[in-house]
């Protein structure tokens, strides 16, 4: 009796070890299997991301040609050459996108962020710095954050975004009783004249600049009318002080864009294209180089030097440290005390 139960008890130990290796082999091939469903995941996630677009995250799809740029790759001739046309210069895409964007595109890491932009975001950067006048179409208000793969990824689809509903037919009779009350609007409603309103005499009130800025006429030489119209500013007709440059290309003084700005709404004062502060920048240098060397005419009458726009400023504080020491040695010799003295030089 005594061995049977020692041999009941040893077969009892033989089984308990035996369900505990399986348990460990059945959790240890679960672990393996999640391992490897992970790193399908992972690697189905990073092939779909080389179909997006680092910067819009638009697919490469929807572009019949599927054109695409590298994010890390040397800038193409395209866009050297239209840089060069603004003496500008960027020999890699990671400085361009970061002047452009915004972005820093150095960090990325292949598992959570694309490693190309599409052709789309390649034309705004093109049309930001070529001197074409056109309206430039971003599909986003910002470049897309990526994060890396999870349970509730966008890039992979399985968050849910809902069903886009179909568009429903109109009743013919309901869609002609509506064109039907359309026309009548229209020919009972009044036509108005609105008051012509001269917006560059109404713009020119608004910078009030006579006093701070040079008038076209004080020109040593008699240019023609478009380069005195290139170098003047398209609000107050002045030569350019302190030259700012919009999307549109047009030329404006920093002081008077900003005001006009800041009254009568964020668009071009010369064509209406929609215009923000933050879009003014400096012409090219080549530009402005030109600008400080032309010649103007002193306004003193003993003097009727020609001075460089550059220079301008500099003589007429020459001329005015001239008159303050003549009437300094003037004062001086009519006996005036001291103190009296001091003050009208002050003044």
């Amino acid at each position: 009796a005594d061995s049977l139960d020692k041999a009941s008890e040893e077969q009892e130990d033989v089984d308990s070890l035996r369900i505990d290796t399986e348990g460990d082999n059945s959790v240890a091939t679960t672990d393996k299997d999640a391992f490897r469903m992970n790193q399908r995941e992972t690697e189905a996630h990073q092939v779909k991301l080389q179909h997006l677009c680092r910067i819009c995250g638009g697919s490469f799809k929807a572009d019949p040609y599927k054109r695409s740029h590298p994010v890390h790759g040397p800038v193409d001739n395209v866009m050297q050459a239209v840089l060069r046309k603004k003496e500008k210069r960027a020999t890699s895409w990671p400085e361009l996108l970061a002047k452009v964007f915004k972005i820093d595109v150095r960090g990325d890491i292949d598992t959570i962020h694309p490693t190309n932009f599409c052709h789309n975001c390649w034309h705004f950067i093109q049309k930001k710095f070529s001197n074409v006048p056109c309206k430039v179409y971003f599909p986003r208000k910002g470049p897309v954050e990526w994060h890396p793969h999870s349970s509730n990824c966008e890039v992979c689809g399985t968050l849910s975004r809902g069903v886009k509903r179909k568009l429903q037919a109109l009743n013919p009779q309901v869609n002609k009783k509506l064109r039907i009350m359309a026309r009548r609007a229209r020919q009972i409603r009044p036509v108005r004249t609105p008051k012509q309103v001269n917006s560059k005499s109404l713009m020119k009130k608004i910078v009030n600049c006579n006093k701070i800025h040079l008038s076209t006429k004080n020109f040593a030489v008699d240019y023609p009318a478009d380069f005195v119209k290139a170098v003047s500013c398209q609000i107050c007709e002045h030569i350019l002080a302190d030259p700012v440059e919009t999307t549109c290309k047009h030329l404006f003084c920093r002081v008077c864009i900003l005001k006009c700005l800041k009254v009568m709404g964020s668009y071009c004062p010369a064509c209406l294209y929609p215009c923000f502060p933050t879009d003014l920048v400096s012409p090219v240098k080549s530009f402005l180089s030109i600008l400080n060397n032309l010649p103007l005419r002193c306004p003193v009458k003993e003097c009727d030097e020609e001075i460089s726009l550059e220079k301008y400023c500099h003589h007429l504080s020459s001329h005015k440290d001239v008159k303050d020491k003549e009437g300094y040695v003037h004062i001086n010799k009519g006996g005036r005390p001291r103190q009296h003295l001091l003050s009208l030089t002050r003044r």
